[in-house]
């Protein structure tokens, strides 16, 4: 790919500067890629109508075809280019969770490009909960197709400095906005059929859709290791959010979590390895002599979240051959973290 000079500018969060907000925008409707900030992680954004627009994400981040991407909004009269029809459940979804980490999967309509979709009938569409995405979206006047703005199947950008590590010169604008809150992609759910399927958890739980919904079910590709199916939805068929490490989760009670992370420490030092641990607030003063980062606090889950990919992006940073994670309960948002985590880990748990 041919290198571009890949503008940066700063925009203040809490009141984007609409004048930096519209030379963005220009770039969109000029089909172009911007990198912007959302609640979750962030997003590199281009026009969803426009197909040649569509294969430049897909050209930045190397991403296979046949993995769709989500389609991010900036008011409920956009659906009507892109969506069927509206099933009822899903206006008390939209009232609820939007704006927010919340993407919905209606069937579309054929404005929608295949390139969008990976040629399946159905689409994926969200409503950010971030100032700078949704002036973004409003001043282009467009609906902006927008995955996570890394490396297709690097740990998802949760700061600036992680997409200029991984799209500098390959696009043509990154908004710096600050560090994204959720820290974990948004949920996506299937409302499609006549059940409500979870495909991805995220920062909204099934907890939370059950408070509005009396029936949701997780895809079953979510608890087993299932490649073999066409992806309705970004993160369920190919490797994701991975450092360049190997990556072992230890799961147990925190006692037995901490004797297995120390003992498989140790065999790993032994063999020359350069060893990084992913640790909790309750348990990080107990590896001594130890390479060891603080993800979070058990006992606030959400913390985990915020600083899960930053976590994985500095042992890459650090150049570690190993990193040992300690899982958490896969209660609320642990279930989508422990997503996150066994997908960055290929599967290995001990």
């Amino acid at each position: 790919m041919k290198e571009k000079n890949t503008k940066i500018l700063s925009i203040d969060s809490l009141h984007p500067q609409i004048d930096k907000i519209k030379e963005a925008a220009k770039i969109i409707k000029s089909g172009g890629t911007v990198a912007f900030p959302t609640e979750t992680v962030y997003g590199l954004g281009a026009n969803a109508l426009d197909e040649k627009a569509i294969e430049k994400i897909y050209s930045a981040k190397g991403r296979p075809e046949d993995n769709p991407l989500i389609v991010h909004i900036s008011s409920i009269s956009q659906l009507e280019d892109l969506v069927e029809n509206i099933p009822q459940h899903a206006y008390i979804l939209m009232e609820r969770f939007w704006p927010g980490p919340l993407t919905l999967i209606f069937n579309r309509t054929n404005k929608v490009p295949d390139k969008i979709t990976g040629g399946l009938s159905t689409v994926a569409i969200r409503m950010p909960a971030h100032n700078i995405a949704l002036e973004l979206i409003k001043h282009s006047q467009l609906p902006i197709a927008a995955p996570s703005a890394n490396t297709s199947g690097k740990p998802s950008p949760t700061n600036f400095s992680h997409v200029i590590h991984d799209l500098s010169g390959k696009i043509d604008m990154i908004i710096d906005g600050g560090s994204a809150g959720v820290g974990l992609e948004s949920t996506v759910l299937d409302i499609s059929g006549d059940i409500p399927i979870i495909l991805r958890p995220g920062g909204i739980t099934i907890e939370d859709l059950f408070s509005v919904l009396p029936r949701v079910e997780y895809d079953r590709a979510i608890e087993m290791s299932i490649t073999d199916i066409t992806p309705k939805s970004p993160g369920q068929k190919y490797k994701h959010y991975s450092p360049d490490a190997r990556m072992i989760l230890v799961s147990g009670n925190i006692e037995e979590i901490v004797r297995k992370t120390m003992e498989l420490c140790k065999e790993y030092i032994s063999q020359g390895m350069k060893v990084g641990i992913m640790a909790t607030k309750q348990t990080c003063d107990r590896y001594e002599n130890s390479n060891v980062l603080v993800v979070g606090d058990r006992e606030l889950p959400e913390t985990i979240a915020t600083n899960l990919f930053s976590a994985l992006r500095r042992f890459d940073e650090e150049k570690v051959d190993i990193i040992i994670a300690e899982a958490i309960e896969e209660k609320g948002i642990g279930k989508a973290i422990m997503n996150r985590m066994k997908k960055a880990a290929g599967g290995k748990i001990v």
